[in-house]
């Protein structure tokens, strides 16, 4: 069997515990990234018009709106952190620590969960300006410490 590594650990556990949602991973080896991409729809009942954040207005039914979580080796990828919800870095080859790893998907479905609702509620008040998802670091960092013990690192997938 081959070692596990983030990619498979990551995909098992989003796999396992974001069965309602629509998430990706996006793994970019000349990088060294993974993005975790997630997915949330809502029927825009009332076709009001929704601009993106590049201004381009869309008034479809389904409304589809994307973000993303970016896992990152601080000496060797480049990255716009303006582009991700959060970027996260990882120890190199080491990966990074089981630990963050489950706390960073079980935070993640919470962020979905209560995305879900937010997004439906902009799209239900007419004076709603702005729709994001928040990534509140401390909670995170609290959704982590639940799996205090778990501090093996799963290694950064070679290729």
């Amino acid at each position: 069997m081959a070692k596990e590594s983030m990619l498979t650990f990551l995909d098992e556990q989003l796999n396992k515990k974001l069965t309602d949602y629509d998430v990706a991973i996006d793994w970019e080896p000349k990088n060294h990234t993974i993005e975790l991409v997630f997915l949330l729809f809502a029927e825009n009942k009332e076709q009001w018009m929704i601009d993106d954040t590049e201004g381009t207005g869309s008034s479809e039914e389904v409304i589809e709106f994307e973000d993303g979580i970016l896992l990152y080796n601080p000496t060797k990828s480049k990255i716009n952190e303006e582009d991700h919800l959060a970027c996260l870095p990882f120890e190199g080859k080491k990966g990074m620590k089981k630990q963050e790893l489950l706390g960073l998907v079980d935070y993640i479905k919470e962020i979905l969960d209560e995305g879900q609702g937010a997004l439906l509620d902009f799209l239900d008040e007419e004076g709603s300006e702005v729709f994001e998802l928040q990534f509140d670091k401390a909670r995170y960092e609290a959704c982590v410490a639940q799996y205090a013990g778990q501090e093996q690192f799963i290694a950064y997938p070679s290729y």
